[in-house]
């Protein structure tokens, strides 16, 4: 019970990573608020916690929006009274190169993904002042470390998210803790969607198990949500302003 007592919101809790983490979290003990563009996704893993005896509530969140962030902050205060832990795990991407990126479709990528981190972390941080301590926890990935053909909008986000969370690990730290995740590739609805699209399946598969190369396989989601879960852990108390990056092996070589 690592989270015991404490509220952690979630965002993009509906499937993959953010799911795992919603359920991993109250598992440990953790009430969760589950936010999702989805509200029907959001809410069906929020039932789930509750049918498993824990204490979980969905909320429809657009994470590009400062007034639906702000909203979800004062949903689990008002539910639960406090707010520990926010995870701005939300995300998407485009593969494209620039020349072929719409000015819109960059505009999507990068508000969800980079834009959303920055607005959750306002909508959060004066209660988190207040009270004296927070914790805040941010999706990256390994393709904010390296680049990835044909997907200019989600690498430099990616990149974005982990300097922006060190730079806030800076101006709030010692009382609140910022880190993020870098995730290898990992067996997501996401994934599943876009191994199912390609022109050959099979080979687009075996090119992302190369990706995790030492491993050879894809990461599951719940992999993924026991390093979400160990930062926003008391175990992690003396880590702030790091990218911890759980990719089977991928960015360990040239």
């Amino acid at each position: 019970m690592r989270l015991s007592g404490k509220v952690a919101i979630v965002t993009g809790a509906g499937n993959g990573i953010g799911e795992a983490s919603a359920l991993l979290f109250a598992e440990e003990g953790a009430s969760v608020l589950c936010a999702d563009l989805v509200g029907s996704d959001a809410e069906r893993t929020a039932d789930t916690i509750r049918e498993n005896g824990g204490q979980a509530e969905a909320c429809q969140v657009d994470v590009r929006s400062l007034a639906d962030n702000q909203r979800m902050v004062a949903a689990a205060l008002e539910r639960f009274g406090r707010l520990d832990i926010l995870f701005n795990n939300a995300g998407t991407g485009i593969r494209k190169p620039v020349h072929e990126t719409s000015e819109e479709e960059w505009d999507l990528v990068l508000d969800t993904n980079l834009k959303s981190v920055f607005l959750g972390a306002k909508a959060a941080l004066p209660h988190f002042m207040q009270r004296g301590s927070g914790n805040i926890i941010n999706t990256a990935s390994t393709f904010g470390l390296l680049a990835s053909p044909r997907y200019p909008g989600y690498c430099a986000s990616k990149a974005g998210v982990i300097l922006l969370t060190k730079q806030m690990a800076l101006d709030y730290g010692p009382a609140i803790r910022v880190n993020c995740i870098c995730p290898g590739a990992t067996d997501t609805p996401r994934m599943r969607r876009n191994i199912a699209s390609a022109a050959d399946p099979a080979a687009y598969e075996r090119g992302l198990f190369a990706l995790n190369r030492v491993m050879g396989r894809l990461a599951t989601p719940k992999e993924i949500a026991q390093a979400a879960l160990f930062l926003a852990s008391d175990e992690a108390s003396f880590v702030t302003g790091s990218a911890l990056v759980v990719d089977g092996g991928q960015t360990i070589d040239a």
